[in-house]
């Protein structure tokens, strides 16, 4: 008698009959359509079977920051090779540091390639999440920003996929900033038809965004103000091939494209050139040292004035802040079209003048550039009701504490990318994002398979994990007392936005689910996903059902040091 005849005597039991594991229909919903959101769409079409997905995105296009951000200068400061899915690469990168337009291209390709786009639906913002713990289900109210009205779905899972670096901000302490009387440009707002050319322009910060500003602007405005309220490392090109900023050949992007043994080498060589960098961030450590003796020698050797010079070496440590490559920056900011002063602004007037901390007046301006990044808290923008009305925006108003980086307390069956503590700064970006995506996707398969109801990481493993992040943190040079949007754009404020440890230590670390940090509820009986006594192969007709019989034990190693080594050797 077949498999199929013997379980027809089930129809009628109480019991399940379906066979062991099977795929209840999934429902998820993703808030992002950037490079996480793309990743989730394309990992959850590879691997799954029965499930629906929305991506809600707010911008009428794809690629999240890289959509927005499309200021002069405007690039990625980790080299583009490296900037990419591990699994996609692009022969066809221009520059060593590619411009947004490229990245924004890359991820439209990747979603091209892979019809994703039939997840997605541009130019809705959510406006509110709310858990149903009777259904199941969150709640999700969207605004279609088409036609003005606001669209109600539901969903088994939630993803959050917005990132950090996704809600710019005004800067809040200068007063008069909307009285200024002439042009006021945020540079994550850019228009993009704006020219500068022949304007006496004002910019407010020196971090990340600024830095690649100046020496974009420089050569056509009329006058350039820069103010700063302090200095900032300018850092040399890293993970590169030695050269900095430069464009690629067309012989190099042609054997790129036909030798992809090669390519693939480089892509190995830059990521590990950057995995190799994280002792830097270590407080005390020789690496460090040697790292910030270079970078003030490379200062002083490109400012033709040394008391200048002096002035613009920080006395906190090399890293404290974002690591940004500055090529083109020190000596834009010499240039006699350019003036620094190194004194914050505190008041804007409507006549275009700028008043600073120093009690000096300057300009007047006809552009105010602010280059003062986002707002960094990971409170989220929209309520996020989870159980018992708990709203994730009060409780992450002040302090963020997530579960690696993924997961929040209290919110079940809701996961998010780039959370608290992730490794945005630790190293290779991407990387750690997929293997966090791919964690996710573990929890998900096992809520479909297990009949699970929710599933939500446990307050005291989030609290304790917490406490094991601030230890570690006094030990970096994080801590220092520089004022980073790390901090919440604080001194002397709690880390909330790098991963204790290297990027290498996150992937690691989350390799496997702790399930005994979460607390699972299931529907009913927790062993009902055991169905009719059938397993999946047996009802499989392509499957061989004696796979496991073999002449030799390629069996994947019990330990977790056997299974690191053969995964990472060099050998294999």
């Amino acid at each position: 008698m077949s498999p199929h005849a013997v379980r027809d005597t089930f129809a009628s039991s109480p019991w399940t009959a379906q066979p062991i594991h099977t795929e209840r229909h999934l429902r998820v919903i993703t808030i992002g359509a950037g490079a996480s959101g793309l990743l989730i769409a394309y990992k959850l079409q590879r691997s799954f079977r029965n499930f629906s997905l929305t991506v809600y995105d707010k911008n009428d296009s794809i690629s999240g920051t890289w959509t927005e951000n499309r200021y002069p200068g405007c690039a990625c400061d980790i080299p583009a090779h490296i900037y990419t899915y591990t699994f996609f690469s692009n022969p066809d990168f221009t520059h060593v540091y590619s411009g947004s337009a490229q990245i924004k291209k890359y991820f439209e390709d990747f979603a091209a390639t892979f019809d994703l786009g039939k997840y997605i639906k541009l130019q809705h913002r959510v406006a509110r999440c709310e858990w149903d713990e009777n259904r199941g289900e969150w709640n999700v109210d969207v605004d279609d920003l088409v036609t003005g009205t606001t669209v109600h779905d539901t969903c088994d899972i939630l993803i959050d996929a917005t990132g950090v670096l996704n809600d710019w901000k005004w800067p809040d302490d200068v007063r008069g900033l909307h009285t200024f009387g002439g042009d006021l440009l945020h540079t994550a707002a850019w228009p993009a038809d704006y020219d500068l050319r022949g304007k006496k322009v004002a910019m407010l910060g020196n971090g990340s965004s600024a830095i690649q500003v100046l020496p974009a602007i420089q050569p056509i405005v009329d006058h350039l103000t820069s103010f700063i309220r302090g200095p900032t490392w300018i850092s040399t090109p890293f993970a590169s091939d030695g050269q900095g900023q430069r464009e690629y050949s067309e012989e190099e992007r042609e054997r790129f494209r036909n030798d992809p043994a090669h390519h693939l080498e480089y892509r190995k060589e830059q990521e590990s050139s950057l995995n190799k960098m994280y002792a830097v961030f270590l407080k005390d450590s020789s690496v460090q040292a040697e790292a910030r003796a270079a970078m003030a020698k490379i200062i002083k050797s490109q400012v033709r004035d040394p008391v200048l010079a002096d002035q613009l070496i920080p006395t906190w440590s090399y890293g404290c802040r974002r690591i940004t490559p500055g090529p083109g920056y020190l000596e834009a900011l010499q240039a006699e079209n350019v003036t620094l002063v190194q004194s914050g602004a505190t008041t804007v007037m409507p006549d275009g003048c700028v008043l600073t901390a120093d009690g000096n007046s300057h300009g007047p301006f006809d552009t105010l550039i602010c280059a003062t990044g986002f707002a960094t808290g990971y409170r989220p923008r929209f309520p996020v009701i989870g159980l018992g009305g708990r709203d994730l925006r009060q409780e992450w108003e002040s302090d963020a504490k997530g579960y690696f980086a993924l997961a929040a307390a209290g919110m079940p069956n809701y996961f998010l990318t780039f959370g608290p503590n992730s490794p945005i700064g630790n190293g290779p970006v991407l990387t750690g994002m997929e293997r966090s995506v791919e964690y996710i996707l573990r929890c998900v398969d096992r809520w479909q398979t297990e009949n699970i109801h929710s599933l939500a990481p446990k307050e005291e493993a989030v609290e304790e994990l917490a406490q094991y992040t601030d230890w570690y943190m006094s030990r970096t040079v994080w801590n220092d007392d520089c004022r980073s949007w790390y901090k919440k754009h604080s001194i002397d404020g709690r880390i909330t936005a790098l991963w204790p440890g290297s990027t290498l230590h996150y992937v690691e670390a989350i390799r496997e689910p702790r399930w005994d940090d979460w607390d699972i509820q299931y529907n009913g009986n927790r062993f009902l996903w055991l169905g009719d006594g059938f397993s999946q192969v047996e009802l499989d007709q392509d499957a061989d059902i004696a796979w496991y019989v073999r002449n030799k034990d390629e069996d994947e190693h019990y330990s977790r040091s056997a299974r690191r080594k053969a995964l990472t050797s060099r050998l294999r």
